[in-house]
C-alpha cells in the first residue's frame, strides 16, 4: 500500500510525539528525583543519546523510502533533522550550564584538553547550518548549494558517534550499537560518499 499525503501527516504527528515525549519524561525525572547520584551527567547523556537516535532516524528515512518504495517518506526527513538539532542543542546547553556554569573560558580550556568535545562542537555547528538552511525560502535561494550543505550530515554521522564513544569512561554497548548502525547507514550511501569525497578532497 502506497502512503498518501494524509498518511504522512499522521506519521509526522507520531514522529513529533516520539521526539517530544522523551523531553517531558526528562522534566518529570528531574522533578521527581529519578535521576542518579550525578544528575548533571545523566541529563547530558540522556540529551546526547536522544540527539544521536534522531540523527540515525533522519539517516534511515532515505534508504527506508527506497527499500519500501515509499517516496513520500522523505517528507519526514526534515522534521527528524530539526528534532535532532533541538536535542543536540539541549545536550550542549546541559553541558555548558550544568558542567561549566556558562564559563566560556572554561569551555575553551576543556576543548583543548578533551578532543571529543571538538567533535561534538563541529557536529553541532553543522546541524545549526542545516537547521537554518532547511527553511523553504532558503532552499529556493541556495538551489544546488543546498544539497551540498546538507551532505555534511554524513560528516555528522561519523563525528557524533565518535564523540559519544570517546566521552564515556566505560564503553557502552548501546553506543557501540549506535555507531554500527551509523556505519551501516553510511555504507548504504557508499557511492554517493565516494563522489562527495572525490569532489572535496
Amino acid at each position: 500500500m502506497k502512503l498518501t499525503p494524509g498518511n504522512i501527516k499522521w506519521l509526522k504527528l507520531l514522529l513529533h510525539l516520539a521526539a517530544f515525549i522523551p523531553f517531558l519524561w526528562l522534566i518529570l525525572s528531574i522533578n521527581q528525583g529519578w535521576l542518579g547520584a550525578d544528575a548533571a551527567k545523566d541529563i547530558q547523556h540522556y540529551t546526547g543519546r536522544m540527539a544521536l537516535k534522531l540523527l540515525l532516524a533522519t539517516l534511515l528515512i532515505t534508504p527506508l523510502a527506497k527499500l519500501l518504495h515509499q517516496a513520500l517518506l522523505v517528507r519526514c526527513r526534515r522534521l527528524l533533522g530539526l528534532w535532532c538539532f533541538a536535542w543536540a542543542t539541549l545536550h550542549l546547553m546541559s553541558y555548558s550550564v550544568l558542567e561549566l556554569g556558562l564559563d566560556m573560558s572554561l569551555l575553551l580550556s576543556e576543548l583543548i584538553r578533551r578532543n571529543y568535545l571538538i567533535l561534538g562542537i563541529i557536529s553541532w555547528l553543522i546541524l545549526v547550518v542545516m537547521a537554518i538552511t532547511s527553511m523553504q525560502n532558503l532552499q529556493r535561494k541556495l538551489r544546488a548549494k543546498w544539497q551540498t550543505i546538507h551532505n555534511f550530515i554524513y560528516l555528522v554521522a561519523i563525528l557524533a558517534p565518535l564523540h559519544a564513544l570517546l566521552s564515556t569512561k566505560v564503553l557502552s554497548l548501546q553506543l557501540v550499537i549506535y555507531a554500527i548502525i551509523a556505519a551501516l547507514l553510511l555504507a548504504f550511501r557508499y557511492k554517493k560518499l565516494i563522489r562527495w569525497y572525490q569532489k572535496y578532497k
